[in-house]
């Protein structure tokens, strides 16, 4: 067992992409740990801890050998008749294959036979000494750099050091100016985008105690950078700091800083050495509404804005600086100096967009392109109206559909405004505001500020029955559109977010249990395109259907339910509201000893039933019943029809099938004991029709027959 000692690579560059840094440290980590593992210089037993600041990737892996173990290698040579003479010497191509192979003639007593079923053929074991860490360390470097996810590469010229210092070129994703590789304490003599590796570090820019310090080994690493460098290497620990910092430092004045996960990682990708500072703004913007506000320091500054308990903003927001000055004064007003101007053009934006109604910008939405086939965003407001109007009136009549009408005509129309058109992820927002401002019904404001959502997994959908019925008329014009064209997403390719809007209007009809059918949604949002589709689209219809229900299936996988108990309910087309009850029914009913006989007769009879020339009615003639058999199924469906029927009617759905688990013995009598296909058509027909009548039962919650192993 060669000595194992903990190992640690630092790579030290110019800044790094801050929103890929995280996903760059992880990535360098776990394939280093796995190109060493891959040539036995680390087992299943090493640990990997990632590091990674603006400035440098770093890489800690526990318990790496110096030297692999040795392998025993069974190499095969050829077949026993060519390698060996009658006399049972090695022949010359055995000879030179062993050569080839780095082994002599001395292995020839030893070589085996093994046959491989056409022949002996000869086989030479050898014994292959493991791999020594610096040239695997040297390999396992490489391929991590190569696999790395690098966002854009970028060449340049190496400088100082290299074998032609200007004339070299490499590429990575940032000019790179120092490398550690660290045994222990031992340095490991290998090199990367060519730099030699060493023990020199590079501390923070202006706050280091020294600009380079030497690492005493890897377990020092941390330690020393924190303390040396004023460094905090770990990108989660930095992370939780700073966390901590905003806490405190909104407490003290009674706030609480906005929960915003993706900006918290940003941040922490841009600072080595955290300091919290509070800053201000003069209350006059908070005029403005705080979604504009509180997007232009997130975006534009990556300031933390502060909320009070209400969750309204306040004009005191935090900053995360990269330095710890004894005076923080200058740093603090330089910050509230850049704000200001941002905060002064949103409420610019906010004023001039105001002095035009929302209704006088619709007509300028003709000027602006939606898709080439399918006209501009004018049109398509058109198209959505329709479908609103439709859908409203379906599920309020008509004061619904009239506010549904003028919610959609006004939806889009904040696009051709000042403030959208600076801050494109307010879009639907500010139309809201607009809307109340022009003295538009509460409703239909609601409903133009809530008619994208949901916008992505988790989210809220609209607040209002005016605003759910715009989202999903906006959404079925999406889709309906796409699949009309044959714009269909591919792979991982949706640059029209087909998945998203269909997996939005799923969950506005499930979770609101709408009372409406998705085909004739479908076909209300293809009638609204007029001339632009296919005339019939019957096909791009189908092809639509089944993508919302394969999301459909895919979003109740999700939840927990098996493919075979999605498939079950989801293939009956319940209820919108009903898929959770009957699922939770089905799964109690697959736990039930009846359930696998019944669901595999009830796949049988839906085969036999198919195979007749037209599916039969559920009739029975009982003076054409013969078998005891029969009689008693006839019977066993009789007593508990009624009620399984009311159970489905009243949502007891567990209960119906409850009831069907008292079928199995008269179904197993029958299928044992009564020839279906009788030779007399009349006897036939009535024993298919008694098969539809248990099949139309059994199915009532779900199709039994997708719960058959």
């Amino acid at each position: 067992m060669t000595l194992q000692k903990n190992l640690l690579i630092e790579l030290f560059a110019e800044e790094l992409p801050p929103k890929a840094l995280k996903k760059l440290g992880d990535a360098f980590g776990s394939a280093l740990l796995d190109g060493l593992r891959a040539q036995g210089l680390a087992g299943v037993e090493s640990l990997l801890t990632t590091f990674a600041t603006p400035r440098r990737l770093g890489v800690h892996i526990t318990r790496v050998s110096a030297q692999a173990a040795e392998k025993s290698v069974q190499t095969k040579l050829m077949p026993a008749t060519v390698g060996l003479d009658a006399a049972g010497n090695a022949t010359p191509a055995l000879l030179k294959k062993l050569q080839a192979a780095g082994l002599d003639a001395s292995v020839v007593p030893s070589l085996k036979r093994i046959n491989d079923g056409k022949a002996d053929v000869l086989f030479a074991d050898s014994t292959v000494a493991g791999a020594a860490l610096a040239p695997g360390l040297q390999k396992a470097l490489a391929d991590a750099l190569a696999k790395l996810p690098i966002p854009k590469v970028m060449s340049y010229q190496l400088g100082e050091g290299a074998a032609q210092p200007g004339w070299t070129s490499v590429s990575f994703v940032r000019p790179a100016h120092g490398l550690v590789a660290l045994h222990g304490a031992d340095v490991v003599a290998v090199n990367a985008l060519g730099l030699q590796a060493g023990r020199s570090a590079h501390g923070h820019r202006f706050e280091a105690k020294q600009p380079t310090f030497d690492i005493a080994n890897a377990d020092a690493y941390e330690e020393t950078m924190q303390a040396q460098g004023a460094v905090v290497a770990s990108f989660a620990k930095r992370r939780d700091l700073i966390a901590a910092q905003l806490k405190a430092a909104a407490a003290e004045h009674g706030l609480h800083p906005i929960n915003d996960d993706a900006l918290l990682d940003e941040v922490t990708a841009l600072v080595e050495w955290p300091k919290v500072m509070a800053c201000q703004f003069e209350a006059e913007f908070l005029a403005v509404p705080q979604e504009c506000l509180i997007l232009t320091m997130k975006a534009n500054q990556k300031y933390f804005p502060l909320l009070n308990a209400a969750g309204k903003l306040t004009n005191r927001f935090l900053i995360v600086a990269n330095i710890d000055p004894v005076d923080p004064s200058a740093v603090v007003e330089g910050n509230e100096r850049v704000v200001r101007p941002r905060l002064a053009d949103a409420k610019f934006f906010f004023d001039q967009d105001r002095k035009k109604t929302l209704e006088s910008r619709v007509a300028g939405l003709g000027k602006v392109v939606y898709h080439n086939k399918l006209g501009s965003q004018g049109e398509r407001v058109e198209r959505v109206r329709a479908i609103a109007r439709a859908v409203g009136f379906e599920l309020g009549g008509d004061v619904l559909a009239a506010r549904a009408d003028r919610a959609a005509q006004l939806a889009k129309a904040d696009l051709v405004t000042d403030m959208v058109g600076e801050f494109p992820e307010l879009q639907g927002t500010m139309g809201g505001y607009y809307a109340l401002h022009d003295g538009e019904h509460g409703d239909v404001a609601i409903a133009v500020e809530d008619h994208y959502k949901p916008r992505f997994a988790g989210d809220d959908l609209p607040r209002g029955q005016v605003g759910l019925v715009v989202a999903l008329a906006d959404k079925l014009e999406t889709l309906v559109g796409m699949f009309g064209i044959g714009n269909l997403p591919t792979g991982d390719k949706d640059p029209f977010a087909l998945r998203r809007h269909a997996l939005g209007v799923l969950r506005m009809l499930t979770e609101k249990a709408l009372p409406v059918s998705l085909p004739s949604l479908v076909d209300v949002a293809y009638a609204s395109f007029g001339d632009k589709l296919a005339v019939d689209g019957q096909a791009a219809k189908d092809a639509l259907l089944a993508f919302v229900y394969e999301r459909l299936s895919g979003m109740l996988r999700e939840q927990g339910y098996s493919p075979q108990e999605v498939d079950a309910v989801v293939s009956v087309r319940p209820p919108w509201g009903e898929f959770g009850p009957r699922l939770q029914a089905v799964r109690a009913f697959t736990a039930l000893p009846e359930a696998q006989a019944l669901a595999a007769a009830n796949k049988r009879i839906t085969n036999i039933l198919r195979k007749a020339d037209v599916w039969p009615e559920g009739v029975v003639k009982p003076d054409l019943l013969q078998e005891p058999a029969e009689f008693a199924l006839h019977d066993a469906i009789n007593k508990i029809a009624i009620n399984a029927m009311e159970s489905v009617t009243v949502g007891r759905f567990q209960q119906n099938l409850t009831l069907l688990a008292g079928l199995k013995t008269p179904v197993d009598a029958f299928f044992e004991h009564v020839m279906v296909n009788a030779d007399d058509p009349a006897l036939k027909a009535n024993r298919l029709g008694l098969l539809a009548k248990l099949h139309a039962m059994t199915n009532q919650v779900a199709d039994l027959a997708k719960l058959a192993a």
